[in-house]
């Protein structure tokens, strides 16, 4: 099981990976295009990333993007959020 502490900070990433590709994830959840085990499912994803730091910095150079950088565990979800489709 995952720390609290990399739960955090892996909910941290996803939410803002989401707000730089323009993914309101509340929205989402609310139109039922992701659900609330689906997000628990991103953010379990991205806890196994093997560089957050990587995603730290380039979140930090990039207020705003039309796509994941090729590393992301989730490109595949955000993309069909991004393109209206259910995750």
């Amino acid at each position: 099981m995952q720390s609290t502490s990399t739960l955090k900070r892996h909910a941290h990433l996803v939410d803002r990976m989401a707000n730089t590709l323009g993914v309101d994830l509340e929205q989402k959840i609310m139109e039922g295009q992701m659900t609330f085990d689906t997000l628990g499912d991103v953010v379990l994803a991205c806890t196994g990333c093997a560089n957050p730091e990587a995603c730290d910095h380039w979140l930090a150079r990039n207020k705003t993007a039309s796509a994941t950088p090729d590393y992301c565990r989730n490109s595949d979800v955000f993309s069909l959020l991004m393109a209206g489709k259910h995750a």
